[in-house]
């Protein structure tokens, strides 16, 4: 097994996105036969209804997340909630699942992003270096 920190966290609906405060965060590579993964972001206790609604519901859910480092591209995991606790000020939530290697890259997205603007040329180069830097979110419709 190996261990990361967790940066940063979101959950993807198919028209929006909720981004996960994170009080502190780990994922964890299995590195098992069925490539599974876990993460537990530890979180503000305002978002208890909206897991708990989730875990009720049992069903698969796309989460975004940055590991290690703000630099590092989003990786794309689909997954269950395993374990929802809940604590006085903050609740913790264990998400299993699986890597999705089907979902374009971070660079792949912005790109079309910027296509879309219609920007071509030195503007789109430059635009798309300072993006791949400062890595803003990528709306979930963009998807």
């Amino acid at each position: 097994m190996k261990s990361f920190k967790l940066y940063s966290l979101e959950v993807v609906e198919d028209d929006k996105s909720v981004e996960v405060p994170l009080t502190d965060g780990l994922i964890i590579n299995k590195e098992d036969d069925r490539y599974t993964w876990l993460l537990e972001a530890y979180t503000d206790l305002s978002l208890y209804d909206y897991f708990k609604k989730i875990s009720e519901q049992d069903r698969d859910i796309i989460v975004e997340a940055v590991i290690t480092k703000k630099e590092n591209d989003p990786a794309y995991f689909q997954t269950k909630i395993c374990s929802l606790t809940k604590f006085e000020n903050y609740i913790s939530v264990l998400f299993e699942g699986h890597l999705r290697r089907n979902k374009s890259d971070y660079a792949e997205l912005l790109l079309d992003v910027l296509l879309q603007k219609g920007l071509d040329g030195p503007e789109l180069l430059n635009e798309f270096r300072e993006k791949m830097q400062s890595k803003p979110k990528i709306k979930a419709n963009n998807r």
